[in-house]
């Protein structure tokens, strides 16, 4: 074979274990499963509504990817757990939360897609009379989770909860809610397709072939 066909294969293979990866192949959550991860919350002391709403939440799985959406109000003189430094802010707190959060998702294939800082209050309130400081929020974010099973994994892990308090910390006030993508152009998936397609040709053309 030809050095141009060796590039596309190899190109290729790596394309193709990046998408076995990438995309969950386990299915959706086994009976074993969600009585598993039931049982940990309940040795937490996990209320029994909540136990409840999260075994909806498996119930329901497809199997799918999806993105949690994430609204943040980061807390100007935040609480500050007692074994940290009382001097830390709010953004550090966060980034002791995210200093775990980071290995824990990538070792899943989930990883952030947006984040950005509110530049304005909120510009259209609807059915929230009542609700304090509704209107204010500081930032944004959105993280991409490859299954219902990985994001199960990593919440329920046994050190989570000694990270959670440090997000918990840092924020006033936050809604996260998770959504199942329509319309979706940042898939790592197409964006690495057309990065090897267009890097790949180029060498193709300009290497091989001259």
């Amino acid at each position: 074979m030809t050095r141009s066909v060796w590039l596309w294969l190899v190109t290729g293979a790596i394309y193709a274990v990046f998408c076995w990866w990438y995309t969950n192949t386990g299915g959706a959550l086994t009976d074993a499963e969600i009585e598993q991860f039931t049982q940990i919350m309940r040795e937490r002391g996990t209320p029994p509504e909540r136990i409840a709403y999260m075994r909806r939440f498996m119930e329901e799985d497809d199997g799918d990817q999806f993105l949690m959406v994430n609204v943040l109000d980061v807390a100007r003189e935040p609480v500050v757990p007692a074994h940290v430094p009382a001097n830390e802010t709010a953004a550090d707190l966060l980034a002791r939360y995210m200093a775990h959060m980071y290995p824990a998702l990538a070792k899943r294939a989930s990883h952030p897609t947006f984040a950005g800082e509110a530049i304005f209050s909120a510009m259209d309130l609807a059915g929230m009379d009542g609700v304090d400081h509704a209107e204010r929020w500081t930032d944004a974010a959105v993280m991409r989770y490859r299954s219902r099973r990985d994001i199960l994994e990593i919440s329920m892990a046994p050190e989570f909860a000694d990270q959670h308090v440090f997000k918990v910390a840092a924020l006033d006030k936050t809604i996260a809610f998770p959504v199942q993508p329509r319309f979706y152009l940042s898939d790592a998936r197409l964006l690495l397709l057309l990065a090897l397609l267009a890097i790949v040709s180029l060498i193709d053309r300009f290497l091989l072939r001259r």
